[in-house]
């Protein structure tokens, strides 16, 4: 009988072959094999239940054709996807990304992401996700809303408070999620508000949903400061990314006393000495939609914009990976070693590439994966579904002691977890067995499905 190890090695070379030209699954399913073993050789039921290969086969995927116009009249044609992999914990859960670079492929790493991470929290949640290959940045808001009407024409019927749960993420905010319900109440003849989360606070949405992702990737850098005896005041930060999680991460820094120094887009990044202004920063990129050059401009003297830099090249205590997936390769890595980094937490869907993360570990450095360090966000979506069950609505206060609450508790599972499989201090080890455990023995309770 083949050893554990070489079993989770023949059922990589499998799902690689039956999913071929999807890098990003591969890896992400990679990330969590490799961490499996020791779980195989303590749980043998788990081998003996084709939990992993069924945990690797999505439960349902979805495409379809998303046909609009545009203010021109000219005709469009885009392709959506809902990809529902795992509905053990609960319905499916999980953001719609709206952006060229989305496919099947970046779906279905999402989704296998999302499985792990919502186990993590504790809360009764599948994992899923979705989007489209529509690209909504320079598209009016009369061409967003005829473009996520045509979406949710279709998705609609996949979708249900006890069924799958979307919410946003990458070019889907509450503008988008807006124009989706509205559709979804059009053609359903339902006010079914936990059938999407990220809404507008008036209207069903949870307070702090917006700023729940930045604020949690940084509650999990304190929860791992805390275990080296050291806590946030003080200390540099560098944020890549100028969305809701880096300018929610450079947010709750600021408000827990650390020093962010910067942000970024796709054009490169800005340093700023005094740390980043961050109502300068909210009003360039929320209110007006600009580019993040337009900070330095504003700002004077004490910031300076560095034309497709990378912001790793800052020297800093911590770092915050917050933009978009394999951001921080190895060469950052190093560089963010020599200049003495001592916690990195992602804040954006598996933004560091396995090479990254072996260097970062073998320096020492705390590294928090973002199913783990990220998971703040999709924590408060499923507070805004409890809220939309009662038809209640909780406070600030409330939801952000319950998300700091839920962070404590990842870290724990996922440091303890890590000691009880002899890999101490490897959050990653911890996170991938912690999420996995949970999905697989309430697999194990319900069958062969």
């Amino acid at each position: 009988m083949p050893s554990p190890k070489d079993r989770l090695a023949s059922l990589r070379a499998e799902l690689e072959d039956r999913n071929p030209a999807q890098p990003e699954f591969h890896q992400a399913a990679r990330e969590v094999l490799e961490s499996l073993a020791p779980v195989f050789t303590a749980r043998p039921e788990y081998a003996q239940a084709g939990i992993v290969e069924r945990l690797c086969e999505p439960e349902r995927q979805i495409i379809f054709r998303v046909p609009w116009q545009d203010d021109r009249g000219a005709v469009h044609v885009n392709r959506g996807f809902r990809v529902e992999f795992n509905s053990a914990l609960g319905p499916y859960k999980g953001g719609l990304r709206f952006h060229p670079s989305v496919n099947l492929g970046v779906v279905k790493f999402l989704g296998f992401e999302q499985i792990f991470k919502n186990a993590l929290t504790g809360l009764g949640i599948g994992g899923g996700k979705g989007g489209s290959d529509f690209d909504p940045h320079g598209r009016s808001d009369d061409e967003v809303m005829r473009f996520c009407q045509s979406f949710m024409t279709e998705l609609h019927r996949h979708i249900g408070e006890h069924t799958d749960v979307p919410a946003g993420d990458i070019g889907v905010g509450a503008r988008e999620i807006g124009y989706l319900f509205g559709q979804y109440r059009r053609v359903t003849n339902r006010w079914e508000a936990g059938v999407l989360t990220g809404k507008g606070q008036n209207w069903g949405g949870s307070a702090i949903r917006t700023q729940a992702t930045g604020y949690g990737s940084v509650l999990f850098a304190a929860e791992m400061l805390k275990m080296r005896g050291e806590d946030l005041e003080g200390q540099a930060a560098v944020v890549s990314g100028s969305g809701n999680v880096a300018i929610y991460t450079i947010e709750k820094l600021l408000r827990s006393g650390a020093h962010p120094l910067t942000c970024s887009d796709s054009a490169g990044y800005v340093v700023d000495e005094k740390g980043i202004d961050l109502e300068l920063l909210k009003q360039i990129k929320e209110v007006e939609r600009g580019r993040i050059s337009e900070y330095a401009d504003r700002r004077g003297a004490s910031a300076r914009f560095v034309s497709g830099g990378r912001v790793w090249e800052v020297p800093a205590d911590l770092a915050f990976p917050s933009a978009t997936q394999n951001e921080l390769g190895e060469q950052d890595a190093l560089t963010l070693v020599r200049n003495g980094v001592k916690a990195v937490a992602e804040g954006a869907n598996m933004p560091t590439t396995p090479e990254a993360v072996r260097v970062l570990q073998e320096a020492g450095a705390a590294f928090g994966p973002g199913k783990a360090a990220n998971a703040g966000g999709v924590a408060v979506s499923a507070l805004e579904m409890r809220q939309n069950a009662a038809r209640d609505t909780w406070a600030a206060d409330r939801v952000e002691d319950e998300l700091a609450t839920i962070m404590r508790d990842i870290h724990r599972v996922c440091h303890e977890t890590a000691d009880r499989y002899g890999a101490p201090g490897d959050y990653v080890t911890g996170a991938n067995i912690a999420g996995f455990e949970r999905v697989a023995d309430a697999m194990l309770a319900q069958g062969l499905v």
